[in-house]
């Protein structure tokens, strides 16, 4: 009797074993078993989470993570194209079926962020379920973009997914017919609800998809101007905004490249000058912009000693033969002062030129390319943090001269009347 009992248990025991490594490794009763245990929790997504957490133990979610979030999300394993298929075991409880609000979404993305977190090992898989809902999104109901839409900005704003899963909206599959550009406009709201504009720009800036957005059209619809008013119609300016300001960006980066090559080519002042105030017209780029890119291209074109005590005379010959350039763009005050808040930044980020910095600022006096007012102004109170006590240091007795010196003023004043010589004669112990 005794032999048969223990017969009797491990052959009990051997079937359990049986059954559930049939549970673990074959993909129907996996998906039997996700579907059974969301049956059973309902909508109390509470209950959810803690049934997935539990069944992360004896289940295979390594092996079936994308036949766990098709349930998760569909309701059952999604077929190419986005259809599910019917011929396997389906749930009602599940992303789809849910209401489709806001509050509803921010709790299913805690599901998933809890089970994420339990289990590390799926984040790489749940990402790229996003990536191929995002393509299959023709194949769901306009209810159901709607809601994933909504969970995929809450997961981007919690950090639980990257910001290159958006490269899928542009497939153009999705692009046409409008798909992608509408489901954005839930996805962004979602995200900039949850974090704002600036943590977006963040994000997308560091998977290089800033400058992609207008990818969500189709060709003939990508300018800035539908993008714009696009997005403000659907209430979102500040991603129109966001989209404006990249496209002054790349433009800005494209003429300083062009600027670039025409002093590579050693093209005369006459025409760069020409070349860049058509640009400014194109792009509207005031004037405070353009002397940042025309003292950044100016910089760019030389390649500088490495020696201190060198690279301070290399940069006066330099300065002084393009200080006609720098001339033609500083007509304005504020413009003087953004040149000055460049040289500063430009000195302190590259060691080999903190010395130079005085004598840069004089010879762009001498050169008519700064003034009196804009240098003491730049020196009481429009300087930036970077090095201030060294250049302020630097500057103090050319500064005193410029507040004292009465003679100087009168000479100055002379100057203005064409009398440049005069002005030599006052600043040469600067140089």
């Amino acid at each position: 009797r005794k032999l048969l009992a223990k017969v009797s248990y491990y052959g009990s025991f051997a079937g359990a074993t049986r059954t559930n490594e049939k549970e673990r490794f074959d993909p129907t009763q996996f998906q039997e078993s996700i579907v059974q245990g969301l049956n059973q929790t309902g909508s109390d997504l509470e209950a959810v989470a803690k049934f997935l957490d539990a069944s992360g133990a004896k289940l295979d979610y390594r092996r079936y993570a994308e036949t766990l979030f098709d349930i998760l999300v569909a309701g059952g394993m999604l077929a190419p194209g986005g259809s599910i298929s019917d011929d396997l075991t389906r749930t009602e409880f599940c992303l789809f079926t849910a209401q489709e609000d806001l509050e509803t979404m921010q709790a299913y993305a805690q599901v998933f962020n809890k089970l994420i977190r339990r289990y590390k090992y799926l984040e790489k898989g749940f990402e790229e379920e996003i990536k191929k809902l995002l393509l299959f999104l023709k194949g769901f109901t306009e209810s159901e973009r709607n809601k994933l839409a909504m969970l995929t900005g809450i997961l981007l704003a919690n950090g639980n997914i990257s910001a290159a899963v958006i490269g899928s909206l542009f497939n153009e599959n999705v692009v046409k017919e409008g798909v992608s550009a509408a489901f954005a406009v839930k996805l962004f709201k979602s995200w900039i609800y949850e974090r704002d504009i600036n943590a977006v720009a963040v994000a997308l800036r560091k998977v290089s998809m800033d400058n992609r957005l207008m990818e969500l059209f189709p060709a003939n619809k990508r300018s800035c101007e539908h993008f714009s008013k696009y997005f403000t119609d659907a209430g979102l300016k500040e991603l129109s905004d966001f989209a404006r300001n990249q496209e002054a960006i790349g433009s800005r980066k494209e003429l300083q490249k062009e600027l670039q090559e025409m002093m590579a080519r050693g093209d005369n002042f006459k025409d760069i000058i020409a070349y860049v105030r058509e640009e400014m017209k194109k792009t509207s780029i005031s004037e405070q912009l353009m002397i940042g890119i025309v003292w950044s291209s100016v910089m760019s074109c030389v390649e500088w000693n490495k020696k201190e005590e060198l690279v301070c005379e290399q940069s006066i010959k330099h300065l002084k033969q393009y200080s006609p350039l720098l001339k033609a763009f500083t007509s304005q005050g504020a413009s003087e002062i953004i040149l000055l808040v460049k040289i500063q930044e430009y000195c302190y980020d590259n060691i080999h030129f903190m010395k130079a910095f005085q004598k840069i600022v004089v010879l762009l006096y001498k050169a008519d390319v700064l003034s009196e007012e804009a240098i003491l102004k730049w020196y009481a109170e429009a300087h930036v943090a970077k090095g201030k006590s060294v250049f302020l240091e630097q500057m103090k007795k050319f500064v005193e001269w410029l507040k004292n010196a009465e003679e100087g003023k009168k000479k100055r004043r002379l100057i203005v009347n064409g009398h440049l010589f005069e002005k030599v004669i006052l600043i040469f112990m600067f140089l």
